[in-house]
């Protein structure tokens, strides 16, 4: 059972660093530790401690519950996407919200 989690989270450490596209060097430098340990975490091969999974979580902006699996993707995706657009202009924002409402329709097209 205790493999199991540390690969979970091994691999939500992954799929987020990848998704948000941050380099293992990146990451390394903020945590403090060297970049083979980024990747042998990543792996499965070296367990995280409770620092550095807070370290994590601030720099992916994710909470530390996500990487357990205990918050759904698309949740997450929504808040990221949320925070993405609060730095936009109000015209910007607008834009962004026809361009979502846009796809949801032609997906839920796709669908039927």
């Amino acid at each position: 059972m205790e493999k199991n989690r540390v690969v979970r989270l091994a691999g939500r450490l992954k799929d987020t660093r990848k998704y948000l596209g941050i380099s293992q060097k990146t990451v390394a430098d903020y945590i403090g530790i060297p970049r083979s340990s980024i990747s042998d975490i990543e792996s499965g091969k070296r367990k995280v401690d409770a620092l550095e999974l807070e370290l994590f979580s601030k720099l992916y902006k994710f909470p530390v519950s996500y990487f357990y699996g205990e918050e759904q993707y698309e949740e997450q995706t929504i808040r990221l996407i949320a925070r993405s657009a609060k730095g936009l202009t109000e015209a910007d924002r607008e834009k962004v919200l026809k361009f979502a409402q846009s796809f949801k329709k032609k997906t839920s097209y796709n669908r039927t």
